[in-house]
């Protein structure tokens, strides 16, 4: 069953194709996806929406992510979509792939960014820290201190680097968020916890990409390699240069992947 209320959502686009519904990466609200997004919209109608427990999705986050495949079919029965192109990242991508997997009547193609298998113990932990900082953060402490460990996991060097002068804002910006986005974010992190789609991924059986960043330290990239071998016919691509963000990296070559797979997938 759904979690709750309707998950906070948008519909933008016009064009003929199934509509591509973009699922968020745990510390992402739908505007994240930005240029991503708008470079779909005159091939499709897009989807964007807030997964429970992001900044605009009311209600507590489901503990596994079969819930929040739950409130994704009761946003696409909302919506009247009987069939989408499921096109996540990190997080969104790991619900993306089960909800393929799960109920592949409702998914025309799965394109899983930056993504991974299941949980290893060393991504294990890697999280802890962020989530004792959720912790913090939520009791009153300094937010900023998780998005001091959140960027260099997060973004290359050469990304850090170009974005520097905009640093001390963004930490200002980060440590402004409400203490239920902070909670949030902890129980989106608990629910991967133990994530082993790999029993799973032989029941996907509409066409998959996996994208790939080479320079991926949240999800390396041996787990998007694994991923991709475990889907029945999956494609992989490796995007240089970029770290664990490509939605905000690398938008334009995330688009150059993505488009001719959608269109090959009608």
């Amino acid at each position: 069953m759904s979690g709750g209320p309707l998950l906070a959502h948008r519909v933008t686009g016009s064009g003929s194709g199934d509509p591509v519904l973009l699922m968020n990466g745990g510390l992402m609200t739908f505007a994240g996806w930005g240029p991503f997004a708008t470079g779909l919209e005159t091939s499709h109608r897009v989807i964007g929406f807030d997964f429970r427990g992001q900044l605009l999705s009311p209600g507590v986050p489901p503990p596994t992510l079969d819930g929040h495949v739950a409130d994704v079919l009761a946003l696409l029965d909302h919506l009247d979509v009987a069939r989408v192109h499921a096109v996540g990242t990190s997080f969104g991508a790991e619900v993306g792939v089960l909800l393929a997997a799960r109920h592949p009547a409702r998914v025309s193609s799965v394109c899983a960014i930056a993504a991974a298998d299941r949980v290893t113990p060393d991504i294990r932990a890697a999280v802890e820290p962020l989530r004792a900082a959720c912790r913090a953060a939520a009791a009153g402490g300094d937010g900023g201190t998780l998005l001091d460990l959140m960027m260099p996991a997060t973004f290359s060097p050469a990304y850090l680097a170009a974005q520097a002068g905009s640093g001390a804002l963004r930490r200002q910006q980060f440590a402004a968020l409400p203490p239920a986005w902070f909670e949030g974010l902890d129980a989106l992190l608990g629910s991967i916890e133990g994530l082993d789609l790999t029993p799973v991924l032989p029941e996907v059986r509409c066409p998959a990409l996996v994208v790939a960043a080479a320079q991926d330290r949240t999800f390396p990239l041996p787990r998007s390699q694994a991923l991709a071998a475990g889907i029945p016919g999956a494609r992989l691509e490796i995007v240089d240069g970029s770290g664990h963000a490509i939605v905000a990296e690398a938008p334009e070559r995330l688009l150059d992947l993505v488009r001719p797979f959608l269109a090959a997938s009608r």
